[in-house]
């Protein structure tokens, strides 16, 4: 017997949008399983900066908390970011990305992306993050690479509650999304 897979929904974009806050209110909301950003764990492991050694570390380390969170769904999933963004930092940071990640960043792309803008405070968190003022441009970074990979995705902007309201609309099926390119949303 075959179990349908779960619908796969992404928190995604910059630094310190609210990407994990976001997804476990979502995921209780909806009691769905949702699987961590690996490498916050990654890296307080590791305990120093890291570097293109790291890469295809972090992304098996995704592979793996994602699957166990599919495992555990009846039918959705809420994942804090995805190999999207393994894929994108990897090539910010260092210029390049293992094949293999884009491939099965593409092969795994989810159903759809809720890409948070940078529009809400930078709060310091460690090593966790270091680009305050770099988040436009890693947001158009993801805004582009989700349109390279023909994903639908919501880009959700405001104050934190706008944002959660917005969301919920999202997988509630208040939006209408062009299988083509990504829809906007603001309050």
């Amino acid at each position: 017997m075959t179990t349908a897979r779960p619908l796969i929904v992404v928190i995604t974009g910059s630094e310190c949008t609210g990407k994990t806050t976001l997804a476990n209110e979502l995921a209780a909301h909806f009691a769905a399983p949702c699987s961590p950003e690996h490498v916050r764990d990654y890296l307080d492991r590791k305990g120093m900066p890291l570097d293109a050694s790291d890469v295809e570390g972090i992304a098996r380390g995704q592979v793996d908390v994602e699957d166990a969170a599919i495992a555990a769904s009846t039918g959705l999933v809420i994942k804090d970011t995805d190999l999207v963004s393994t894929v994108v930092y990897s090539t910010h940071y260092y210029g390049t990305c293992p094949d293999w990640i884009g491939r099965a960043a593409r092969e795994r792309r989810g159903d759809l992306y809720l890409l948070l803008t940078p529009d809400v405070p930078w709060i310091a968190d460690g090593m966790q993050r270091d680009r305050p003022s770099g988040r436009a441009q890693l947001h158009d970074l993801f805004r582009h690479r989700l349109e390279s990979l023909g994903a639908r995705f919501v880009e959700i902007s405001g104050d934190w509650n706008a944002r959660r309201t917005l969301a919920l609309a999202a997988l509630s099926g208040g939006v209408r999304l062009d299988l083509q390119c990504g829809v906007r949303l603001d309050l």
